[in-house]
């Protein structure tokens, strides 16, 4: 796990001083991505939409909501506030969202951090994700379910925005996005 962390925390890095350093960029809405250095890290066509506010990665074959915990989807685009939540809050929330069915299953749950990983778009800042598949994404710190190794009170957050991964005690506040395994 180290050395996956180390290897990402050092792709995000690089990607960041190439993404600063040529900067050709195409603009949708505050989202600035570099469109001159290659392909896309998650192109749109990695992902099934499912019209309910859902995608499968069909690289991945996770399931993940589309928008934040707190927005809604409608009319191809999610509505609302992305809520800020500690990680306790979090899990009241997830364990809410499937006993009632709100979300059409009831396994959904936060993401490892390896997992949340593969939805960051390389090419892209502010936030640095596929925002035509994950629409309204607030460039800020999400909760994982990883935590610090040798430490229960430290849980690693990835940010979508000018951070990268760090660990942040429990009791913080930051977004979520949710994630199930889809079906075979």
């Amino acid at each position: 796990m180290k050395a996956l962390l180390r290897g990402f925390v050092a792709v995000a890095a690089a990607s960041a001083t190439t993404f600063a350093a040529t900067f050709a960029t195409t603009a949708f809405a505050q989202q600035l991505c570099d469109d001159v250095a290659g392909g896309r890290s998650s192109p749109d066509t990695r992902f099934v939409d499912h019209a309910d506010g859902t995608v499968t990665d069909k690289d991945s074959r996770l399931m993940w909501t589309r928008c934040s915990l707190g927005q809604t989807w409608a009319a191809g685009r999610c509505t609302g506030e992305a809520v800020r939540q500690s990680v306790a809050a979090a899990r009241v929330s997830v364990s809410t969202i499937n006993q009632r069915g709100d979300l059409f299953f009831n396994d959904w749950r936060v993401p490892q951090l390896a997992e949340l990983a593969t939805l960051i778009e390389r090419r892209c800042a502010e936030p640095r994700l596929n925002s035509a598949v994950f629409p309204d994404t607030p460039g800020d710190w999400f909760w994982t379910a990883t935590t610090r190794p040798g430490s229960s009170n430290a849980v690693y957050a990835l940010s979508f925005g000018a951070g990268n991964v760090t660990f942040h005690v429990p009791d913080e506040m930051h977004h979520l996005r949710l994630v199930r395994r889809a079906a075979p």
